[in-house]
């Protein structure tokens, strides 16, 4: 009997791990530099069973998600008990942010990070790993700009600020001078610090916050994901920290917009939000506003659900 349970669990292992993807999703980058979706592109869009403990939370690790990308995409799912069986949607194409593809970067409203991969040869890039993110709370933001990685350290210990000292000690936690290294650690056992003072690419030892805004400013990732990471960063490596929760790229003839919620205390009402997605739309087609799918258009402004929407296809005697 205990023979049978073993070898059970392990086949329902083996069944899980053949349908989910590696930790970190990589993507061969696109050879024209005007087309920016990325994704896995054999299928339409995948969807998963929710096994009878599963949480959303649950699901959005195993596919390398965060907490906001699997909301997202599931409104009517709970978040907490989506039942056996539940039918859940797992986002697998995203348009790329706007900026140079090199190094690191960093979209808030998207809650995830992009690395590019540099070729030996200091060609252009040919791939590119995408990870989920937690980003600084609102009282404690996350600053945009370029950077760089400055330092990189395995197993860090964490010295806490007086300020956030001071901010556990109104809640009557007490936090040492400082935290040694381990799994308890809030920074986990990898640390990439940038070179705006302060700031890290870190690990945690919270990983269902991962796609939430609930750091002190810092950057979070799932442990397995920056573990992957971190080896392949080099000291140096360019980062760029962005606000786009409004994306526009094409793939070949069709263009596309993603939009996602705004970060918290910077709504936008819908003509302005509307008013943004042309001046892209715009930029992308050589300064023109093509003939529009208006109801495409009109339904990813009201949802902001993050999932690429076409919304203009040329004709490809055009090109």
């Amino acid at each position: 009997m205990l023979n049978n349970k073993i070898y059970a669990l392990i086949s329902f292992c083996m069944a899980m791990t053949s349908s989910i993807p590696a930790y970190g999703l990589t993507y061969a980058l696109p050879e024209n530099p005007a087309n920016r979706l990325i994704g896995d592109f054999s299928k339409a869009e995948i969807i998963t069973s929710a096994n009878e403990k599963d949480t959303l939370l649950d699901i959005a690790r195993r596919f390398d998600l965060g907490q906001n990308e699997i909301l997202l995409a599931n409104p009517q799912v709970d978040r907490w008990l989506p039942g056996k069986g539940a039918q859940v949607n797992i986002p697998n194409k995203r348009l790329l942010p706007d900026g140079p593809r090199a190094g690191l970067t960093l979209n808030l409203p998207e809650y995830r990070l992009y690395y590019f991969h540099p070729n030996p040869d200091q060609s252009e890039p040919t791939k590119v790993s995408t990870y989920p993110i937690s980003i600084g709370r609102q009282d404690w933001e996350t600053p945009l700009g370029i950077t760089k990685i400055i330092e990189k350290k395995e197993n860090p210990t964490w010295t806490p600020p007086e300020s956030i000292k001071k901010e556990h000690a109104e809640k009557g936690e007490i936090l040492p001078d400082v935290v040694p290294a381990g799994v308890d650690n809030p920074l986990g056992l990898f640390a990439l610090r940038l070179g705006i003072p302060g700031y890290l690419i870190h690990s945690t030892n919270k990983p269902y916050g991962v796609g939430m805004r609930v750091s002190h400013g810092c950057i979070r990732m799932y442990p397995e994901d920056i573990e992957q990471l971190f080896p392949q960063i080099p000291l140096g490596a360019p980062v760029q920290i962005v606000n786009q929760p409004l994306k526009v790229g094409w793939m070949d003839n069709t263009l596309y917009i993603e939009i996602y919620p705004v970060l918290e205390g910077e709504e936008l009402d819908y003509d302005v939000l509307l008013q943004k997605a042309l001046d892209l739309i715009e930029k992308a087609n050589n300064d023109q506003i093509p003939v529009l799918d208006g109801q495409q258009l009109n339904q990813a402004l009201r949802e902001k659900n993050g999932r690429p929407a076409a919304i203009f296809e040329r004709s490809s005697l055009s090109n």
